[in-house]
């Protein structure tokens, strides 16, 4: 159903993407200092790549995985599994100040999924390397969203830093968060 409605409308996934980024980025900066409400949107936003790739299609299919990468990332399908693993990725990397963590995190859980996919036939979902591709090139994404949020914060955190009426003796002794 959903690759039918993204073939239908061949502009929705990088409406998509493009929203996930500008937004995300807005986002991000203002978690950057919330880690923990950073943890709480990360766990939620893992609940839809599980429901969307592990619930059951209603056919079987056969144990095993397809390892032919065709690269076409630019169809509807593929971008659409890169959407899917940005807001994830964007959110354990600003969680965990540490963009590389978010990326890693978004291609192990693809990988975790493409697994149960193979090895579980009774949901009717198709293990392929294709779909781990594209997921962890949307995780590098998110991350790298994240990457810019963190350095925008700590560029913003040095201005205030040096700005001259924090260098008197009594704002050079209080702690900013």
């Amino acid at each position: 159903m959903l690759s039918t409605s993204l073939a239908a409308y061949t502009w929705l996934a990088p409406a998509i993407i493009a929203t996930e980024l500008i937004v995300g980025l807005l986002l991000a900066c203002v978690l950057v200092a919330r880690p923990r409400i950073s943890w709480t949107l990360a766990a939620i936003a893992v609940a839809a790549p599980l429901a969307l790739t592990l619930y059951p299609s209603g056919r079987a299919s056969d144990v095993g995985c397809t390892f032919d990468v065709e690269l076409q990332l630019l169809a509807p399908e593929p971008l659409a599994n890169i959407a899917l693993f940005v807001p994830m990725a964007l959110l354990v990397a600003i969680a965990t100040g540490s963009p590389l963590r978010g990326a890693l995190a978004g291609a192990a859980l693809s990988a975790a999924i493409e697994v149960v996919q193979a090895v579980a036939p009774i949901i009717g979902r198709a293990c392929t390397a294709d779909d781990w591709l594209a997921n962890s090139i949307g995780a590098a994404l998110g991350a790298g969203v994240a990457a810019l949020a963190l350095l925008l914060r700590s560029r913003a955190a040095r201005r205030r830093g040096s700005r001259p009426s924090d260098r008197s003796p009594v704002a050079s002794t209080t702690t900013r968060p």
